[in-house]
């Protein structure tokens, strides 16, 4: 695993809940870990070892995935509503 300052770190959980983070720091030799990660559901920072679930993702990443999500939603809100 590679990272950079400004990746985002999402991490799953066993029961399937992911949570975000932004890599703040990356202290590991080449961009590997341990990363210092902010993350995004109570602005908390930690050092972090990725486990085996874990990805990161550029910013475009990021931002393809979220956008591929909100279409995926509006498109069954379409198909529940017919509008």
């Amino acid at each position: 695993m590679r990272a950079q300052p400004g990746d985002w770190l999402l991490d799953t959980d066993r029961a399937g809940h992911t949570r975000q983070g932004l890599v703040e720091e990356v202290h590991g030799r080449d961009g590997g870990p341990p990363y210092l990660v902010r993350w995004t559901e109570d602005d908390h920072r930690t050092l972090v070892f990725p486990g085996p679930r874990a990805r990161v993702l550029t910013p475009t990443e990021l931002d393809s995935r979220d956008a591929e999500t909100t279409e995926r939603v509006l498109r069954a809100q379409t198909d529940i509503t017919g509008r």
